[in-house]
Parts: structure tokens; sequence; C-alpha cells
């Protein structure tokens, strides 16, 4: 990791993040982990099946109680809209149909997004990627707090908080932190999601659209799924950025808990990810690692020594070194999984 510089707010270190070092020596190594890379168009069966649980559930609640509406909300409705989100992610990455058919990732994105009440896909793609490319950048990773909510956040109570508005905190801290220009898919993203909501509330009443956006905001906060938020990235052993969850609930969230494996190879569907920790059991078995999300989220509250501050943070690549845009890191990984397809 190198040198730490340690203040109660971040880790800073002046080292590069340690994923992209890992990948090329295991590849050097296990040349079989390129086989992997690729696609996993199942995933489109796992959403499809989640979308039409989720306008069902929520059809048929339109007349039931609010505490009804509530329970199942974050129940069911968080459940299901938090691995919709997960299957953002994984879109992100061109993770379902591949990187030769970007528009069908990005039209499977715009149908995952329906039953979350507001518009994420494109938006979420257009700063996910940066978080890989530079992770801990000050600047480029809008994954990290910022000193605001190290501020107002870091007592137990503020750490609740913290967590129970955290689905507010990832939407808008990126557009503060680090704006760009709104892409145009982004307003077909807008349109789409907000024609939904209306022909939903339209048709069906007020109380349908009020259970999507409750199962979002519920099922991506205080929720055990929302574990991951905080056990991916946080820092609860020095000398450690990035932790992986090896749990039951890895079934049905795309596998997001192998989370060392996914930053080493963002490439290989999380399907597959398990299978990189077997070929190369060596590199992660040593890692601190996590079988409970929900023990993440009382652990972070209660422990004085993790909160926001709890990030690894290096100084930001501008102007130092010139780093690749997102269409050339795009293009770099199509290279690597189309090499690696011609192998297999």
């Amino acid at each position: 990791m190198g040198q730490y510089i340690t203040t109660h707010e971040f880790y800073h270190v002046y080292t590069d993040e340690p994923h992209a070092t890992r990948r090329k020596e295991m590849l050097k190594k296990y040349p079989e982990i390129k086989l992997l890379m690729g696609h996993d168009w199942r995933m489109s069966i796992q959403v499809t099946i989640s979308v039409c649980i989720q306008i069902f559930v929520a059809i048929l609640l339109r007349n039931s109680s609010w505490w009804t509406l509530f329970l199942c909300a974050y129940v069911i409705g968080g459940t299901i809209n938090h691995t919709l989100s997960l299957a953002l992610h994984e879109l992100t990455h061109n993770l379902a149909f591949g990187h030769s058919r970007p528009m069908c990732n990005r039209l499977l994105g715009f149908f995952a997004n329906l039953p979350l009440g507001v518009p994420a896909s494109i938006t979420l793609k257009k700063y996910h990627l940066d978080h890989h490319r530079f992770q801990g950048d000050l600047i480029y990773d809008t994954d990290i707090p910022t000193r605001l909510e190290v501020f107002l956040f870091s007592s137990r109570i503020g750490k609740l908080i913290f967590l129970i508005i955290m689905p507010f905190l990832y939407s808008f801290r990126p557009m503060f932190v680090f704006p760009k220009a709104i892409h145009v898919l982004e307003i077909v993203n807008f349109i789409l999601a907000f024609t939904f909501d209306g022909l939903m509330f339209y048709f069906f009443g007020g109380k349908t659209l009020t259970y999507f956006l409750l199962s979002t905001a519920l099922g991506l906060s205080l929720h055990p799924i929302s574990g991951h938020f905080i056990a991916e990235h946080y820092v609860f052993k020095e000398g450690y950025e990035t932790y992986s969850y090896y749990g039951p609930l890895n079934a049905i969230t795309y596998n997001v808990g192998y989370h060392n494996e996914h930053h080493d190879f963002p490439y290989i569907p999380g399907r597959n990810l398990p299978k990189i920790r077997k070929i190369a059991p060596e590199y992660y078995d040593n890692l601190p690692c996590y079988t409970s999300w929900t023990k993440v989220l009382y652990d972070f509250v209660m422990n004085d020594n993790v909160g926001p501050w709890a990030r690894v943070t290096r100084p930001t690549k501008v102007g130092r070194v010139e780093v690749p845009t997102q269409q050339e890191y795009e293009q770099q990984m199509k290279t690597v999984v189309k090499q690696a397809s011609k192998r297999g």
C-alpha cells in the first residue's frame, strides 16, 4: 500500500491502486483467467423476472394500507430494487451482452431501471467506470465521501443517518463533486423512467408509484444488502482498501460481494468471479473479508475507528499522468475480451 499519512478523515497514500498490479501478475501466472472474460446474457433473465415481480407486487398493493405498503416495500421491493441497481452496475461494464453490443446493454439497463422510480442507469455508467480507473482519486472517484459528509456524519448517530440517506448521497454526490455534461442517453433514460412512473400513477394510483420509490429508498439504505456499500472500500483493517464478502446474498446480487475479484477483473461477469478465487486462492484467501453485510453495517455505526473518513485516498492524476478516456478504457476492455474469446 505504501506509507500512510493518517488523519481522522482519510487514509492518504501516494501509491497507485493495487488492482492493476495484481491483475497483471495474476494473468501472467494464470493465463486461463482470460477464459472467464466475456459476458453473461442469462442475467437478463433475472432482470426480467425482477422487473415483472415488482410491477405485479406494486399493482397488487394499490389498495393496501400504508403499513402493508411500507413493510412490503422494505422486505420485497427493497430487496428486488437493490438487486436491480446491482444489475445496472453489471451493465455499466457491458457484462450482459458484451462490449460488441453496447446498445443491448443500455436497453436492458433502461428496462431494469423502470421499477426504481428514478432514472439512474446511464448516470451510473458515466461515473462508475471512473471509480475503477481512478480508485481513491480525490477528484475522479466520486464514491469517496466529501469532507462535508465527514464533518456531518462522524458520530454514531451521524453514521446511522449516513446509512439512512445513503441512496441520496450516492445519487447527488457525483454531480456536485465532479459534474459532467448530460449525455443524450441520460435524457432518454429520464424520459422512459418518468413516462413509466406517469403511466403507473395514471392507471393504478399513487400507492403503486410510492411502492417503487419506497423500495428504492429503503432498499438502498438500512437494508442487509446495503452492507456492500460499506464493505467494499471502507477501511476496517489498515493497509487494505478493498474487501470481499463471501456470503449467501451473493446469490441474488450478481456476486458483487466478490469485490476484490471484481476490481481485479472488471470485465469478468459476476457469475464467473468465484472461479477466479478458485484458480488463484493464494491472492485472496489471506485478504480480510466478510461473511455478513448486516454485521458490517452494525460495526460501521458502533466502531469509533471507522466512519465516512475511513477511505483510502490518493492525489489526483489530473495534470501529472495522462489517463485514458472512458471510450479508450472501454475499447481496451473490448480488445482484451476479444483476444480471450479467440484463445478460448
